[in-house]
């Protein structure tokens, strides 16, 4: 196969030094026939002096969601400081986002069929084949991984099939289940959302009719943001998808607080869902996430416990719906594509089996109450890596990356250091 390299490009920001790289690689990786290619965008962060650092590769989570970018140091994002006290940082832009070929709703021009097949070659495995050719250009023996969320899955793809390219891994609220079905996840997050939703409601329990009312508006179509979007009663409920992050009590607080008929609620209520227009993979895709060799067939909507449907004032978090397809405008062009990958059988990336000979070491942060990614399931999966060592905290929430000292915690765990 062949893969091509653009030219370096090098910028000053401030005190970091920026490499931008670019590579043409394959569309399919299993098919030297298939001469599709797109091409994959890495910009390298380093700090004066620290040119010769190891590197470290962020994957980002999602999925559908490019890299952040580095501005200076300290800069967002909040732990590229840390990183770069010991490593040169890869922002990695995975297929199908930022320079990465992107995919948004001009590609729909090509027809259900091919923009879902496209689709089906966006996955860990895929990227995880991308990050072999960018650190092979970089002329890497060995780099570290570090994975937020879905990025962790990828870097379990990533160990599943070249753990020997990993020197260390590090995974903040990414340690996914390998052996169980989506249906199985997403049951289980419904479990974290109603322990999330009680937590809540036991703090400010007037929300509860004020939650209450505002789905009775939803229910009644009275709830228009400024998109145009008439809110539906279950895309409203997904706004306590903010309770998974450190802060997002005060978010859906501030929301609550507000009068439903104003501008600020509108708006507000608009930034607090999860899944938009600008990602349209994230909400496309996400449920392929937890599919090792599954259908997922509206994973989410199918296990929905008795319970929250009776009780609407219960909060959901990543739980998509298909009929979201109908009442999204922004989700609206995607509705046949959604469709056609709901009822795909995405074959298997984790490989269990490959990851307890892997060898692996590193450090994982597993989040108590997460509600994106459960403990349970992480536990699980850790016991597959025994020299991955871990730090079990309810101190964060999915977001703790972004949110305090994590990822210096966890190089510290890594290479048996007294955290400071």
């Amino acid at each position: 196969m062949t893969i091509s390299a653009a030219p370096v490009i090098r910028r000053r920001m401030m005190d970091l030094t920026l490499e931008e790289h670019t590579l043409t690689v394959p569309l399919v990786w299993s098919d030297p026939s298939d001469t599709r290619t797109i091409d994959v965008f890495a910009s390298v962060v380093s700090r004066e002096g620290g040119e010769d650092l190891p590197y470290l590769v962020f994957l980002q989570g999602g999925p559908g969601s490019e890299a952040p970018r580095a501005l200076h140091a300290p800069a967002a994002p909040s732990w590229l400081d840390q990183a770069l006290a010991h490593h040169r940082v890869v922002m990695i832009d995975q297929r199908g986002t930022g320079r990465s070929t992107p995919v948004g709703d001009g590609i729909l021009s090509r027809g259900t069929e091919a923009v879902a097949e496209h689709l089906t070659h966006l996955r860990a495995d895929a990227i995880v084949r991308d990050c072999e050719a960018m650190r092979a250009h970089l002329g890497a023996e060995r780099w570290n991984v570090l994975g937020q969320s879905f990025g962790g899955f990828t870097t379990l793809a990533y160990l599943s099939t070249d753990a020997s390219s990993i020197d260390r891994a590090y995974l903040t609220g990414g340690l996914s289940t390998v052996t169980r079905s989506p249906d199985e996840v997403y049951a289980l997050c419904y479990d974290k959302m109603r322990d999330a939703s009680e937590r809540y409601y036991r703090r400010f329990p007037e929300h509860r009719e004020r939650m209450r009312r505002l789905v009775d508006l939803a229910a009644s179509g009275d709830i228009v943001l400024p998109s145009g979007e008439v809110v539906s009663p279950s895309r409203l409920r997904s706004a306590g998808s903010a309770l998974g992050m450190n802060d997002g009590w005060q978010t859906l607080w501030q929301l609550l607080e507000l009068d439903p008929t104003t501008s600020a609620f509108r708006y507000d209520l608009a930034a607090a869902m999860p899944f938009g227009g600008r990602n349209p993979l994230y909400f496309v895709f996400h449920e392929s996430s937890y599919a090792n060799g599954h259908v997922t067939g509206w994973s989410a909507e199918r296990v929905e416990p008795a319970d929250f449907v009776e009780d609407v004032t219960l909060f959901t978090g990543e739980h998509i719906r298909s009929d979201w397809t109908e009442t999204v405008p922004a989700f609206q062009p995607w509705r046949d594509v959604a469709l056609a990958l709901a009822e795909h059988e995405w074959p298997a990336i984790y490989d269990p089996a490959a990851l307890a000979a892997s060898g692996a070491r590193g450090a994982a942060s597993v989040y108590v109450n997460d509600p994106y990614v459960p403990l349970e399931y992480s536990l699980e999966t850790a016991a597959l890596l025994p020299d991955l060592r871990l730090w079990v905290t309810s101190e964060h929430e999915h977001n703790g990356l972004r949110a305090g000292r994590v990822l210096e915690h966890l190089v510290d765990l890594a290479h048996d250091r007294r955290f400071r």
